[in-house]
């Protein structure tokens, strides 16, 4: 097998590498020995608690620089959470040697990169680009194309920055932009409190001049966008945040692009993920039954053998692509679809209901559901958009919400 097919594929059973023989000789040395007892009392053999694996384990610390040379690295935080910022921190001490690998000219959090930095910087002299988090206002947008413009290689990474995330739920606000600022700034009870003791409402303005100058700050916009809707993008890597397995891939390939000169996967790869769907991976036992009630994982007593779906649970996994291991569903959590649709999925949100709505009870005699049965158990789903759209908005076919004007167009 090449390297990139032992990367990213399983090893097949006609796999020639060693992998076999290593398993083979795993085994043989986990066998227990003898036990010392007391004379004619002997005593149970434990067997030694397994230990988890680390998949970092299977690639070394970086070996000092490059033969080139150090390239050039940037991590760049858009419209997210930060939680992939801290995931690339699962490296554990890989994270010390990185900057042997590269020169870091970019990273918020953990180098002092500046704007002007990059923009003084010649075309593609970044070697790889990280970006995680949408796309959300005039900065984001200005950033990326400027990262873009500068790096040979641009990688997608994180749910947010592939198909929009949580922030792209705000595309579901009918009023855009003005309606969540004036929320936000004017309606929630702490902010109104506090706009009720002013003579006029305080609102953030996009440009101010004070006595040092003009400050500015980002402006909002209407719709948030996913990175490769705004700029081109040559990988993705998926996860809310991505894993250590994702991760250690991600790792390997450009060490090994650097290091050795092993060819990178095709332009438009997804590191990390599987032919297969989320509910492939989930070892849970599935009968599909007939879902008569939709609930929480708190309100009931979670069967830990059991599909969560066949306990009435709502799980995206029949429409979200294998790859995260199924950690959520395993720990009796339902998979909300943060690895995306699989590639027979064209619309994530529409897909689930529809695997849902296979497992609402049949009459007897009669291939249909009645309708006010649908109406009463799809009621119980608190927030139906939230959920089956909760991280692929941006992605999705509607993409937003839109409000008819009662004159001419909308």
């Amino acid at each position: 097998m090449g390297f990139f097919d032992r990367l990213f594929n399983k090893h097949p059973e006609s796999c020639k590498c060693g992998c076999k023989d290593d398993k083979k000789e795993a085994k043989k040395d986990a066998k227990a020995a003898p036990t010392k007892a007391a004379p004619g009392k002997a005593l149970p053999v434990k067997a030694a608690p397994k230990e988890a694996v680390n998949p970092l384990d299977a690639f070394p610390l970086l070996p000092g620089a490059p033969p080139g040379g150090k390239i050039k690295l940037a991590i760049y935080w858009a419209a997210g959470c930060g939680g992939c910022d801290v995931s690339l921190l699962d490296t554990a001490e890989r994270i010390l040697t990185v900057s042997d690998m590269a020169e870091i000219v970019m990273w918020p959090i953990a180098a002092d990169g500046k704007e002007k930095d990059i923009e003084a910087m010649k075309d593609q002299e970044i070697t790889v680009s990280i970006i995680n988090g949408a796309v959300r206002n005039t900065e984001n947008e200005h950033m990326v194309k400027l990262l873009r413009k500068k790096s040979l290689l641009v990688v997608s990474y994180g749910t947010c920055a592939c198909f929009g995330g949580s922030p792209a739920l705000a595309n579901l606000v009918p009023g855009g932009k003005d309606e969540i600022i004036d929320y936000v700034y004017k309606k929630c009870p702490t902010m109104k409190a506090f706009q009720d003791t002013q003579k006029t409402p305080v609102v953030p303005k996009t440009s101010v001049m004070t006595p040092d100058g003009e400050i500015t700050i980002p402006e909002l916009y209407d719709t948030v966008k996913s990175l490769d809707q705004t700029i081109d993008v040559d990988y993705s890597i998926p996860g809310c945040p991505p894993t250590q397995e994702s991760i250690a891939q991600l790792l390997a390939a450009v060490a090994g692009f650097v290091y050795n000169g092993v060819a990178l996967p095709p332009k438009g790869t997804m590191i990390g993920v599987t032919a297969k769907t989320l509910c492939e991976e989930c070892p849970r036992k599935k009968e599909m039954r007939r879902i008569t009630k939709i609930v929480e994982p708190h309100e009931i007593d979670v069967d830990p053998e059991l599909c969560l779906m066949d306990q009435g649970i709502l799980c995206l996994g029949a429409a979200t692509v294998g790859g995260c291991g199924a950690k959520c569903t395993r720990a009796a959590s339902p998979c909300r679809g943060c690895y995306g649709p699989t590639k027979m999925v064209s619309e994530m949100g529409a897909s689930v209901f529809t695997a849902v709505a296979s497992l609402f009870p049949v009459l007897d005699g009669d291939p249909t559901c009645n309708e006010e049965e649908i109406i009463k158990i799809m009621s119980s789903v608190k927030d139906p958009l939230g959920y089956f759209y909760a991280f692929t908005m941006s992605k999705s076919l509607i993409k937003r919400s839109v409000v008819e004007k009662k004159k001419g167009g909308q």
